[in-house]
């Protein structure tokens, strides 16, 4: 099944849980996902920088390359493409499919203002052009950034990428059933929401997603578990959950085994 299918292939949305090294997709994978993403802010905050700022480019290439012999599906976020140049974003795209990506997803903003449609369009076509077995995924940030925040905005920025050969359509931020599923009864091909709280897979499904990012949802996690384990200790409290050293160890190992 391809990556493309598999938007498809179950009544409930593809559920995409968002890497950002080697033992966290290690995790996923042996958790029994078929696709993996990555997080550009769980990448962007590893190397001590905030999300946003164009700096996860070449980290995004090497986690791609780390991750090429995995048997599972990698989607890579790359923020706006880190150029304004669409065949520079398009060259881009093109090393990270080469590199073994079967996705990206490319957002409409940068520095935390949206760009004209057209100039995203642009680049969503240049992409298909360079790399058209590729799923790309364009990102619509007006409800994440609270800019043009309506569903007329939102769908007219979404079908003209469509029109340039997006494969789906990202709208994070917006939660309200009623907005969800007026969009997606609207936009042709697969959307692709966050995690909504008090939405389940099946709801959203109802409502018409078909994909579900969790982003930086578990890296988030990760760090708050971090700190909840040194402050257990310190304040003499049962430490919580974790994952046994061996089996951590078990699969390094493995991996580093099969040449990776």
């Amino acid at each position: 099944m391809t990556f493309h299918e598999l938007h498809d292939a179950a009544a409930e949305p593809l559920l995409l849980p968002n890497a950002w090294d080697v033992p966290s997709a290690l995790a996923f994978v042996d958790a029994g996902f078929a696709a993996i993403g990555t997080t550009s802010f769980g990448v962007a905050s590893s190397l001590g920088r905030p999300d946003g700022e164009r700096v996860t480019r070449d980290a995004n290439l090497a986690l791609v390359r780390a991750l090429s012999s995995l048997p599972v599906y990698v989607s890579v976020d790359i923020e706006d493409g880190y150029d304004d140049d669409p065949e520079q974003v398009a060259a881009y795209v093109a090393e990270l499919e080469a590199a073994g990506a079967a996705g990206i997803n490319i957002e409409d903003s940068s520095a935390e203002k949206l760009i004209a449609p057209g100039g995203h369009a642009a680049k969503v076509a240049a992409i298909k052009e360079r790399c058209p077995g590729l799923f790309v995924n364009a990102r619509v940030d007006t409800y994440w950034l609270g800019q043009d925040a309506t569903p007329r905005e939102t769908l007219a920025r979404a079908a003209g990428y469509v029109r340039a050969g997006a494969d789906g359509v990202f709208i994070p931020g917006a939660s309200e059933p009623a907005v969800l599923r007026e969009i997606c009864e609207a936009v042709p091909v697969p959307v692709n929401t966050l995690v909504i709280p008090g939405l389940s897979l099946s709801e959203l499904a109802e409502l018409g997603v078909r994909r579900v990012s969790t982003g930086s949802l578990p890296y988030r996690a990760a760090i708050r578990a971090a700190v909840d384990v040194a402050g257990a200790v310190r304040e003499g409290r049962a430490t919580p959950a974790a994952v046994p050293y061996p089996e951590l160890q078990a699969r390094l190992v493995e991996y580093a085994k099969a040449g990776r």
